[in-house]
């Protein structure tokens, strides 16, 4: 191994890195190769031979700049593994009535029992926290995270589910739980068996079609027209800001339909 005292560091992948290349450290000769050294080799290299702050200050942004990198190619190679998984979300519960009757879906625990043991075995793991509390709307944001350090994450929101003669509480926590399902479905990329045939729209945004199923379910479950009329109201500018027109048409149709069955109902 070929020893000296002058050494040289040439790294150019940032503004700092250049900087960083331009140090020339007098030290004592040191059993590190040049090709294989890390940022984190450099940094010692540099303590030892008496290097000012300001070179340790861009050398310790570099190892972190470097950790990072390193973290997130993990993360990727293990994210890669997981979907090599092939993971598949069973619909366990059916929908008895309403616009959506005969159709089923994936209740939150079946999405959580199906990805957790893939995830976990690439060490990757999820979370959720509430970024959003207002009294007409909640936000969630789903995490996943690897062992190594790195997370992406995906965020939706929605109003509280008032459908079904719910109390506020009920109303909350139902809306949590769906919003919960559906990050959860998006940042490990997953969807449910038959998806495509669960009245998706074509082109619909991922939040767009999550809405239109809140609120169809919604309707589904009020007991009034009372309870209808205050879904649509709700639902109307909330599907136009997320620019959902099928969405909104869908939606829409299910309100007329379920205010015409109320109307039935008190004629009779």
């Amino acid at each position: 191994m070929n020893m000296a005292a002058r050494t040289e560091y040439e790294i150019a992948e940032s503004e700092d890195e250049k900087a960083v290349s331009r140090m020339v450290a007098k030290v004592e000769p040191q059993p590190v190769s040049t090709m294989s050294a890390t940022p984190a080799d450099l940094l010692r290299i540099a303590v030892e031979g008496g290097a000012d702050l300001d070179r340790l200050e861009r050398l310790m942004q570099l190892q972190e700049k470097w950790e990072a990198k390193q973290a997130k190619q993990a993360y990727d190679a293990a994210f890669a593994a997981f979907k090599s998984e092939a993971v598949k979300i069973i619909k366990g519960k059916d929908v008895t009535d309403g616009p959506l009757k005969g159709k089923s879906y994936a209740e939150l625990h079946d999405v959580v029992n199906a990805v957790t043991p893939a995830l976990s075995k690439h060490g990757l793991s999820s979370a959720w926290k509430l970024t959003r509390d207002e009294k007409d709307w909640m936000e969630v944001t789903c995490y996943l995270r690897h062992v190594n350090g790195h997370e992406e994450s995906v965020s939706m929101g929605g109003p509280p589910d008032a459908g079904g003669a719910k109390n506020a509480i009920q109303a909350r926590a139902s809306t949590l739980t769906y919003l919960n399902r559906y990050t959860l479905k998006a940042i490990t990329g997953l969807s449910e068996q038959n998806d495509d045939d669960d009245g998706n729209q074509s082109g619909q945004s991922f939040e767009g079609q999550a809405l239109v199923d809140q609120f169809l379910e919604q309707i589904s479950g009020a007991k009034s027209e009372a309870e209808v009329r205050q879904v649509w109201a709700v639902a109307a500018p909330a599907l136009r800001a997320v620019q959902s027109t099928e969405g909104h048409k869908a939606v829409k149709k299910a309100v007329e339909s379920k205010i015409a069955d109320f109307k039935a109902a008190e004629t009779k």
